[in-house]
């Protein structure tokens, strides 16, 4: 049985820079700290974030190509969803080949992978009808579908916090892994070698019979452009 967890609710310090808002402490905080905006960055509590072993939420969103999909057009089947915006530089260091690799693998083996916007009109990354194509054919990625959530509904839901945030979720609907998607919080390309990356390996623990080892690690990147962010 896959065991709960529970995440403390407790107020974390994070600096902005520029449009970008770090999670987690990362050992590229800028120089010039003064310049910084201190946010105040609450974790969110299990009800506010479903945690592994909890129901995955059901949702219905429209993908790049018009079309609404619904998490539960994918039941029996394993589901990543994953939180982009392709200005944050830590989406863009795992665009950098190694997301969409590790998507075309996980593809290949049968699993659904469905991105996720949640920028809001006006916020960095929003994109809608073509330029939505634009966006996934300019970084080749290689989800099952690119999904987009201006009103930010479907991120909220699941307690998406930053760029990228990552969920894993069991054929029977379960979420198994919640949170960051490895252990080397940087924007860094050159972390990505010898990172330990928690969907991947959630993913192989699935095809191997066994519960997932890592059901969740903090999130780290910039933070989801939800409406509410427009104009700060």
């Amino acid at each position: 049985m896959t065991a709960r967890f529970a995440l403390p609710a407790v107020a974390l310090a994070v600096l902005a820079l520029g449009a970008c808002q770090q999670q987690s402490t990362s050992p590229e905080a800028p120089a010039a700290a003064a310049k910084a905006e201190a946010t105040a960055a609450v974790t969110p509590t299990s009800a506010a974030m479903p945690m592994a072993g909890q129901a995955a939420p059901a949702f219905t969103l429209v993908d790049a190509q018009g079309v609404q999909r619904s998490l539960a057009d994918f039941r029996g089947k394993t589901v990543v969803l994953e939180w982009t915006n392709e200005g944050c530089p830590y989406v863009k260091k795992h665009y950098s080949g190694a997301m969409q690799a590790l998507q075309r693998a996980a593809v290949a083996d049968g699993v659904v992978w469905l991105s996720i916007i949640s920028s809001a009109p006006g916020t960095q990354g929003h994109v809608e009808g073509e330029a939505a194509r634009q966006w996934r054919d300019r970084t080749k990625g290689a989800a099952t579908h690119l999904l987009l959530d201006p009103t930010g509904q479907v991120g909220k839901l699941y307690g998406a916090k930053t760029t990228p945030d990552m969920r894993v979720i069991n054929p029977e609907g379960q979420l198994v892994y919640v949170g960051g998607i490895d252990d080397r919080p940087t924007s860094k390309v050159e972390d990505l070698e010898g990172a330990n990356n928690y969907v991947q390996a959630a993913l192989a623990d699935m095809k191997a019979g066994r519960a997932v080892r890592t059901a969740f690690a903090p999130s780290y990147g910039c933070s989801v452009k939800y409406p509410e962010t427009v104009g700060t």
